[in-house]
């Protein structure tokens, strides 16, 4: 469970500095020094953290379970902007009925790089014990103020091509989806399972599955003979 965890964590990371490769620098800058001056107000409230404390939240059904909210809205909305943008790229006359769509989820940078970098304060603080828990956090800041810009220049040095930035964006999203799943069942099964065939519900199944082939298929041909009878 706490590889998941990490896992998640990593994506949301990286998947915030993916956005931020179809920015201009100048908003890139902003969100690093939004993101900096968060990690600098929060450490009061990361030095009341425990690692039993964090280790009882991830294992907390019904937190994991409003997180994955939280989890599928972004998510959703990032995929959103992957197909808005594709639409808006070839010009599609989708662009003139939804671009102030496209706008918001453009400047939509997520919500949950900020439970991330507090997160991080968090482990920061405990891998140096006895420093001065103010100067971890100045430090921390200054960090994620640097490594913003410079892990979105490294991510579009690596993938120049915009198409396949955001071909990978949409990818990493939709991993993040099932590994959100994973996380929120967390041990658990939805159902019993059980060991009889209900073969009446398997016939029907069957059955409304043919029936639908068969009235897709004849809608298929009769489609085809009419577009070949305008043609000619």
């Amino acid at each position: 469970m706490d590889t998941i965890v990490l896992i998640l964590i990593l994506l949301t990371a990286f998947n915030f500095l993916l956005k931020q490769t179809f920015w201009k620098p100048i908003a890139v800058g902003v969100t690093a020094a939004i993101a900096a001056v968060f990690v600098i107000l929060v450490w009061p409230y990361a030095i009341e953290q425990s690692k039993t404390q964090i280790a009882d939240w991830l294992s907390d059904n019904q937190l994991m379970l409003d997180t994955s909210v939280v989890l599928t809205l972004e998510i959703v909305l990032q995929m959103a902007f992957c197909l808005l943008a594709v639409h808006v790229a070839n010009f599609s006359p989708v662009k003139r009925r939804m671009m102030w769509a496209y706008r918001v989820l453009y400047w939509f940078p997520g919500v949950l790089i900020f439970p991330v970098l507090f997160f991080g304060l968090t482990q920061a603080i405990f891998s140096f014990p006895g420093v001065s828990f103010k100067l971890i956090a100045w430090l921390f800041g200054l960090f994620v103020f640097v490594v913003i810009p410079v892990g979105r220049w490294l991510v579009r040095w690596l993938l120049p091509e915009e198409e396949l930035r955001l071909e990978l964006f949409f990818l990493t999203n939709a991993l993040v989806a099932i590994l959100g799943i994973i996380a929120t069942v967390n041990g658990r099964t939805a159902v019993d399972g059980v060991s009889d065939v209900d073969w009446s519900a398997l016939t029907g199944c069957i059955i409304l599955f043919l029936v639908g082939a068969i009235v897709g298929w004849i809608v298929y041909v009769i489609k085809r003979k009419l577009t070949f009878k305008l043609r000619r």
